[in-house]
């Protein structure tokens, strides 16, 4: 039931039964009346209101509240007597009913069915049972309950999905919706770990699982006409146009500025030729300048700036200034302190322009060689095919097994015990314990003297990548020029590219980037399916794929313990034991008369293969030849109502009624049994 209270109306609303799912305010007060996952009573407000709705639905509201007409009530198998005496109270109390009986569901739909002796399975919306009967008789006593029914499948699928998509799913799943799920998408595996194990296939995944599509509120894109589109395009244009006008006005304007400061210093250095030492001083600074050879580099810098400003607005390539090293050659002594400062000056620089130099040679000399290399492997691809892609097969095997092993390396350090974490620890250990020589003496070192000549050998520096990479490799990462993941991962999709274009017999699911693309991972197809996904699109986040979730919710009524972490025997082994261990062992039974009638009902016995997955787990269980017999009833959800119903009118069923005089005589727990109901505990 469902009760909230409307402020701004000033009422309060009290809905029932499915009514609670029509109001979506209602919706978020649902309360109910029995124990989550059980079929006790817990909340005795509710099923009051429940009852009240009830009967009000079927017109037996009396003048004084109450009804007068015999009531049959279904209640739990061992129903507590708590919950039995509370009920009875209230009946008898609150709605002045003249008589009650209690049954088991199960059990009325049996005799519905006509069934005398079986075995009845009855897999509800709170538990499951297997209950055999022997003329028309329960054996309540050799009952077995199995703590799963439909309220667990449904709470069971709203786990699984919510894990499945813990992040990027904007809906809510709610109980409802769930069970919804269950009853029109699972199914029951005939063999659940072999199809479990090729579920996720790429084959045939489209036709295996289940998308539901989510409410969602899409983007309206206003589509732009053609003579829109031009429209704009020709604003784009024209914005553009004024932008650049605008940069070459202001760039213009800096030219101008920067001339004018260039003919400034210029005069500035044409008036101090003429002055003397103390008048030149004045006019440095008035120009702010620190000395001549300050003066003469702004007036060099300014030429140059002008100069490329001019070069890029005509669009001709800028000329390189050869470098002035004029005064390396002058001895020191010819030189005032200016010209030691700047020829200081010109040394740096000169060491510069020879590094870049040298760069710059390098770096041509390694693109000949790679042109030479190219070369040389289409010589070689042009004379031998085969042999040729067997080389580049090999060097693709070769840097996988690089890339693997360095993965492996990278698994290994966060496994304390692990070879490559022990030999990190120990050169870290060694790094730290390195302390320089004199230190705690207090004397300072001696130049040179405790010099250990490390750093000589390119290979003492691998100490520090086995620090950092977690493994005492030395040197031999490098040996191919290829030291990163990323220099390896780059040579290996050269080489793919190559064995595309030349090799038939080699494909892009065999690439690199084919293995890693996620949106052919297993974990994709497990929670987007075969197709892309496109997080941008709010269809696309709005859905639900149901793959596994499919065999694996049902399943658990078979491997409760190794599915759902339920410490019990799943259904086969449950009905097995009644058939091959319990029933025998009683004198005077036949147990083939139970396999006859194995009979099914229950709403969660509905699943698509359940009866054809039942049988095949009993015959192997049962001797062979045994006369196994499986039916459904004829209304799984409706049967137990429809066999209630027609008992109520027999003279069993007004033997068993309980009339309000004998339970105001007797006491509230007495009860009177009969054959389809619970017995007295």
């Amino acid at each position: 039931m469902s009760k909230y209270r409307d402020r701004k109306a000033g009422k309060t609303f009290s809905f029932a039964g499915h009514d609670c799912y029509a109001d979506t305010a209602a919706r978020g007060h649902i309360r109910n009346a029995f124990e989550a996952g059980t079929g006790i009573v817990s909340n005795w407000d509710v099923m009051e209101h429940v009852l009240d709705h009830v009967f009000i639905k079927l017109g037996m509201n009396g003048v004084e509240g109450g009804i007068d007409m015999p009531i049959v009530m279904t209640e739990a198998v061992a129903n507590l007597p708590y919950s039995r005496k509370t009920m009875s109270e209230m009946l008898f109390e609150c709605y002045n009913a003249p008589s009650v009986v209690y049954g088991i569901d199960s059990l009325f739909s049996y005799r519905h069915n006509q069934g005398r002796t079986g075995l009845v399975i009855s897999s509800s919306y709170s538990a499951t049972h297997v209950i055999p009967v022997y003329n028309q008789k329960p054996m309540l006593n050799q009952a077995i309950r199995l703590n799963w029914g439909g309220w667990h499948a449904a709470e069971y699928l709203q786990k699984l999905v919510r894990l499945k998509y813990y992040t990027g799913f904007p809906g809510k799943i709610n109980s409802s919706q769930a069970e919804h799920m269950v009853r029109d998408f699972c199914y029951v595996s005939l063999d659940y770990d072999q199809e479990l194990a090729h579920y996720l296939d790429w084959t045939g995944l489209e036709d295996r699982e289940r998308i539901i599509q989510y409410p969602y509120t899409e983007e309206v894109v206003v589509q732009k006409t053609e003579e829109e589109l031009a429209r704009i395009a020709e604003r784009k244009k024209e914005s553009g146009r004024r932008l650049q006008e605008q940069a070459a006005k202001m760039r213009l304007e800096r030219l101008m500025k920067k001339e004018q400061e260039l003919e400034y210093y210029k005069d500035v250095q044409r008036r101090i030729a003429e002055q003397t030492k103390k008048e030149a001083r004045r006019l440095l600074d008035e120009a702010e300048v620190k000395d001549e050879a300050a003066l003469e580099r702004v007036i060099r810098d300014l030429e140059k700036s002008i100069r490329k400003a001019r070069t890029k607005d005509l669009g001709e390539p800028e000329e390189e200034e050869a470098p002035d090293f004029s005064l390396l050659d002058v001895p020191d002594d010819q030189l005032d302190e200016a010209g030691l400062k700047q020829k200081r000056q010109q040394r740096l620089l000169k060491s510069n322009h020879e590094a870049r130099a040298r760069a710059k040679a390098e770096k041509e000399a390694e693109k000949a060689r790679i042109a030479e290399a190219a070369r040389l492997d289409e010589e070689r691809r042009v004379s031998d095919l085969e042999g040729w892609l067997e080389e580049k097969r090999q060097a693709r095997l070769a840097k996988l097994a690089q890339i693997k092993e360095r993965e492996r390396l990278k698994a290994d350090l966060g496994n304390r015990k692990s070879l490559a974490s022990q030999i990190r620890m120990k050169n870290i250990a060694n790094l730290a314990s390195d302390a320089p020589a004199g230190a705690s003496g207090g004397r300072k070192r001696r130049r040179g003297g405790d010099d250990d000549d490390f750093g000589a050998d390119d290979a003492d520096w691998g100490v520090y990548r086995s620090v950092a990479i977690g493994a005492n490799r030395g040197d031999s990462d490098d040996e191919d020029g290829e030291g990163g993941d990323e220099d390896l991962e780059a040579a290996v999709r050269a080489i793919e590219a190559d064995l595309l274009k030349y090799d038939k017999t080699f494909d892009y699911d065999q690439t690199l980037d084919a293995q890693k693309d996620w949106s052919k991972s297993l974990l994709h197809a497990f929670r987007y399916g075969p197709r892309p996904f496109d997080p941008s699109s709010p269809a696309e986040t709005h859905r639900l794929h149901l793959n596994v979730e499919r065999i694996r919710v049902p399943e658990v009524l078979f491997q409760p313990a190794a599915i759902a972490g339920v410490d019990q025997a799943g259904i086969v082994e449950i009905a097995g034991d009644i058939l091959t261990q319990r029933l025998p062992a009683i004198a005077g039974l036949d147990r083939d008369h139970f396999l006859r009638d194995v009979f099914l009902t229950g709403g969660n016995t509905l699943f698509e293969n359940f009866d054809e997955r039942l049988r095949r787990g009993l015959t192997a269980l049962l001797p062979a030849g045994a006369p196994l017999v499986i039916r459904r009833a004829a209304d799984a959800t409706l049967d137990a109502w429809k066999g209630a119903a027609g008992w109520a009118c027999t003279d069993d069923a007004k033997r068993a009624r309980v009339t309000k005089e004998e339970w105001l005589e007797k006491g509230p727990e007495y009860f009177k049994e009969h054959d389809l109901g619970n017995a007295f505990a």
